[in-house]
């Protein structure tokens, strides 16, 4: 998906359902927010810059430890739902495009939870954002690891597969999107490119709460993530069928707690 593409996915019906789902991802995702966060070490008076904020998660957060914040990004509902989270905080949200719009300068930090897949040029990107930073600025991400490594989307992902075309050959470099970052030596070479050092790339695998019942599973994933983004693809008998695939595929998962499934992410630090 091209940035004008992802531009456009965002301000419409996908930054509409994310907004709506706010507090139940920011509950889900909790467990990575807090490896990612912790990486970063934010320490107060820090001037961050949150890249992909998107409903303000992170931004609360990094404010919360004393941080002044920059929250960009390209979806103005999220945005909106944002500002409207800030409260007294030291936060201000901006409608950016930090791959490529002239960023303030002046920071310390840059930070990101899952917000940084999406450039179609990512060496560019990573220049852009490194050039806001201060000589001793330091950059702390989250991204996801391959989909295989990733049952919470896998699982429901590859029980539609047959219902869908076949996906598209890899490229080199990775498309933009939500994996485009799964191999961590490209994202090294991604950072180097773009004048970082000191570059960490640790895995974690938490355990994500996804739903508490199988209805609400299947309803949910239904609405967020690759399977809404394929089941978009689908209609009539087909959605049905499709759904019902992925409810028997996320059923033998299911606990008394619920659905709980593993994820898998890189957390990446560097520095200038």
């Amino acid at each position: 998906m091209s940035n004008e593409e992802q531009i456009e996915y965002w301000n419409g019906e996908a930054g509409a359902t994310w907004v709506a789902a706010q507090q139940r991802l920011d509950e889900m995702l909790a467990p990575i927010s807090t490896l990612a966060l912790d990486a970063f070490a934010a320490r107060p008076g820090d001037r961050v810059i949150d890249v992909g904020c998107g409903c303000g998660a992170t931004s609360l957060a990094l404010a919360d430890a004393g941080c002044e914040v920059l929250g960009a990004d390209i979806s103005a509902p999220m945005l909106a739902h944002a500002q409207q989270r800030v409260g007294s905080r030291a936060i201000r949200f901006e409608r950016l495009d930090a791959a490529n719009d002239s960023l303030p300068g002046g920071f310390s930090g840059l930070f990101s939870r899952f917000g940084v897949m999406f450039f179609d040029q990512p060496g560019a990107a990573f220049a852009n954002l490194r050039a806001s930073l201060n000589p001793d600025g330091r950059l702390a991400f989250v991204c996801w690891q391959t989909p295989r490594s990733n049952p919470w989307m896998s699982i429901a992902g590859a029980a539609i597969a047959d219902f869908l075309p076949p996906p598209p050959a890899p490229t080199n470099p990775p498309e933009p999107g939500p994996f485009a970052f799964a191999d961590p030596d490209y994202v090294r070479s991604t950072l180097e490119s773009a004048g970082f050092k000191d570059i960490a790339i640790e895995g974690a695998t938490p355990t994500l709460h996804v739903a508490d019942n199988l209805d609400d599973a299947v309803s949910f994933q239904s609405q967020v993530g690759p399977l809404a983004r394929a089941l978009s693809l689908l209609e009539g008998d087909q959605l049905e069928l499709a759904r019902n695939a992925a409810r028997e595929a996320l059923a033998p998962h299911m606990t008394d707690a619920g659905l709980d499934l593993g994820s898998a992410v890189w957390i990446v630090t560097a520095r200038v």
